[in-house]
């Protein structure tokens, strides 16, 4: 339960009545002297007193995927500090896409972090503080979540709706809460592919959680960690403490989780079995160690390296893939089956399961986004080789989606003009080579795999440079703004022939002006030629009639003003350029695109002729700028402290500083008449 950008405040406390705490304190606590009860209050408060100084709000800075971009967004989560050296436990969910990591203390110190390891399939994530110099920070300790009964009191702490530092309280209300079978597959809780319920059988408690509080502690009244919170569907969720600890003991000894992988399906024995004890195994991978140890559908897998492995109920599923997830890779086992009501003893050796999903990467110059194979993916997809590069999402009207047939996600790229591409990094590397000094798009042959056909497919690799728009034919211009004078306005005026313009706004510093126009005038003529605009239809009329004169050229305008007709000389100029002409800047990295100041820019905003920057146009939904808050019609005056004159400078230093991987990029804009200063911080590829 990340909170995802922003959300209303919302904050409640969950009671629980009195009476019945007591009552439960009565049998698990030490009794005082007297015998009665202790009260509750004190116990929550030191509870919640020895675990806050460890607890911190997350702010984090992630990636998805999507329609062949990677988009960036920020969510806010919870997490506990479990060592002096400043690890962070928190969920998967919340850090286990990160870009950047920022963690708010108790004492609201803001210090960065990074990830130092993830683990989709128990929602675990390790992170750690980098503070400016070494340091010991106060770590909370976890206690035996075995332990906990339905009953006990419970304190769920963390940053709900991104408040740093609540807590709700509650009681256990379930040890062994799993997602019913008859819920179906789409209710089933999966990250990233990962059944997370397979290996997790949570801790349900009614202490309130919201958006925010995942990967904060679940308490006991001896301010232990019992269980890191993870869900709310009506009953709280949170994973139980001894299995989270395990997971990340792993993660910071080396970044993953080693488990093995056996090719088998299992589910419970079926209600109507006359067999008391075991598993059933309902299916076996082709090739798996499974199959080759002679495993079969239908078989009762009684112990596997010598534990029993009982499961009647959907509740005892975690215990076995917890046994079969954690056995030693390469190292041959005695597994024990029932086959035709006889027992029969099987040699199987497990090999690493890996992860799932490798790493996702965007490749901007195909339009779409992909990741490398995964020795489970590739069973999946019954490829006999790791080999090629998985295609997860493509960019409507980008090179790959336009070309023909169109590459599709769960395509597998494999070659391109005839060299193959073994994994993303293959795919990255023929990219660079094929479009380096390339301002236009290159045309390739892609074969692509999908399912059991091959595909060849022409893609014009490259991203399109911003052109200069050019201009258009300058011709004579009349320096103001004008209205029509409709058949209304003259009726209203009492005039019902009155027919031509009236000016809404003069130029400053223009012949214009000069001549002594002003707003309100009603232009009714030009060079003794009547106009005849009385309508919306007529609005190009004076414009038409001025581009027929030579730049410079004085023309004499009728005009009436405070109904006294009255002959205004004015000297036409050269029409600026419009804002579809102005030169264009589009940044890939940020993913914004700026253009240079037109002359309506600087009058509309009424800037000083002399006003400089660059204007920033167009945002990509989930960019590094809309991340750090630039906006479309901001104007940039600076970059790192460096001037922004127009769209080449802007360029300039952009460029240097994707060249030097700056972070953060501190961007000086004007808003309105408000000027801010924009701190951005990407996360930079090597």
């Amino acid at each position: 339960m990340g909170l995802v950008n922003h959300h209303r405040y919302s904050h409640r406390t969950a009671v629980v009545p009195l009476i019945c705490l007591l009552a439960v304190l009565s049998l698990r606590t030490e009794a005082k002297a007297s015998g009665s009860p202790p009260k509750l209050s004190p116990l929550v408060d030191a509870a919640i007193h020895r675990v806050k100084p460890a607890l911190v709000r997350i702010r984090v800075v992630s990636s998805e995927f999507e329609e062949g971009r990677e988009v960036k967004m920020q969510e806010v989560g919870s997490g506990a500090i479990i060592s002096k050296d400043s690890y962070i436990i928190t969920n998967h969910h919340v850090a286990g896409h990160a870009l950047r990591l920022f963690c708010t203390l108790s004492d609201r110190e803001e210090i960065e972090a990074v990830l130092v390891g993830t683990d989709p399939l128990t929602d675990i994530s390790i992170i750690k503080l980098k503070p400016e110099k070494p340091r010991e920070f106060i770590p909370a300790e976890f206690g035996d979540s075995t332990a906990m009964r339905v009953g006990d009191p419970v304190v769920a702490m963390g940053s709900p709706m991104a408040l740093s530092q609540s807590a709700t309280l509650g009681i256990i209300s379930n040890i062994e809460m799993v997602m019913p079978k008859f819920f179906g597959p789409a209710a089933r809780f999966k990250l990233d592919g990962e059944d997370v319920g397979g290996l997790v059988r949570w801790i349900g408690h009614d202490a309130a959680i919201y958006g925010g509080n995942s990967g904060g502690p679940l308490v006991n009244l001896r301010g232990q960690i019992v269980g890191i919170n993870e869900i709310s569907f009506g009953l709280s969720g949170a994973i139980p403490g001894n299995l989270a600890r395990r997971v990340a003991l792993q993660l910071i000894a080396s970044g993953k989780v080693r488990r093995s992988w056996l090719g088998v399906d299992v589910q419970p024995l079926l209600k109507h079995t006359r067999e008391e004890h075991g598993v059933l195994i309902s299916g076996v991978v082709a090739g798996s160690p499974a199959a080759r140890a002679g495993l079969a559908p239908g078989d009762v897998l009684l112990r596997l390296g010598g534990v029993k492995t009982d499961a009647r109920y959907e509740e005892q599923m975690p215990d076995f893939m917890a046994v079969a997830s954690s056995l030693e890779v390469g190292q041959t086992i005695p597994a024990i089956v029932k086959r035709g009501g006889k027992e029969t003893a099987l040699q199987l050796t497990p090999v690493e399961r890996g992860e799932l999903y490798p790493k996702e990467r965007e490749i901007k110059p195909w339009g779409l986004t992909a990741r490398n194979l995964s020795f489970l993916v590739a069973k999946e997809l019954k490829r006999a080789s790791l080999d090629g590069v998985l295609i997860s999402t493509v960019r409507p009207g980008g090179p790959s989606g336009e070309a023909k047939p169109a590459l599709n996600p769960g395509d597998v790229l494999v070659e391109v003009d005839g060299s193959p591409v073994k994994s993303v990094e293959d795919l990255a590397a023929l990219t660079r080579k094929i479009t380096q000094g390339r301002g236009e798009p290159v045309a390739v042959l892609a074969a692509f795999e999908r399912k059991a056909s091959r595909f060849l497919a022409v893609v014009k690799v490259g991203l399109v440079e911003v052109k200069d728009p050019g201009l258009e034919v300058t011709k004579a211009w009349l320096p103001v703004q004008t209205s029509v004078i409709s058949r209304d306005i003259a009726q209203r005026l009492g005039a019902p022939g009155l027919k031509g313009f009236y000016i809404t706004r003069v130029y400053p510093g223009t012949s214009a002006e000069s001549a002594g126009l002003k707003p309100g005038d009603f232009i009714i003529a030009v060079d003794g030629e009547k106009l005849t605009a009385s309508g919306s239809e007529h609005e190009d009329e004076l414009s038409d009639l001025i581009r027929q004169h030579d730049i410079g050229k004085t023309v004499e305008l009728t005009i009436l003003r405070d109904k006294i007709e009255t002959k205004v000389a004015v000297e036409l100029a050269r029409s600026p350029k419009l804002e579809r002409e102005m030169r264009k800047y589009r940044n890939d990295e940020f993913e914004f695109t700026a253009r240079e100041l037109s002359f309506f820019d600087r009058a509309e905003e009424e800037w000083d002729p002399g006003q400089k920057g660059a204007l920033v146009e167009d945002i990509k939904p989930g960019s590094w700028a809309e991340l750090g808050s630039l906006y479309s019609g901001d104007l940039i005056l600076s970059v790192n402290g460096r001037p922004i004159d127009d769209t080449a400078s802007l360029k300039r230093e952009m460029e240097k500083i994707a060249a030097d991987k700056t972070t953060p990029v501190v961007i000086k804009v004007l808003r309105g008449i408000h000027t801010a200063f924009l701190e951005l911080e990407p996360e930079w590829k090597n």
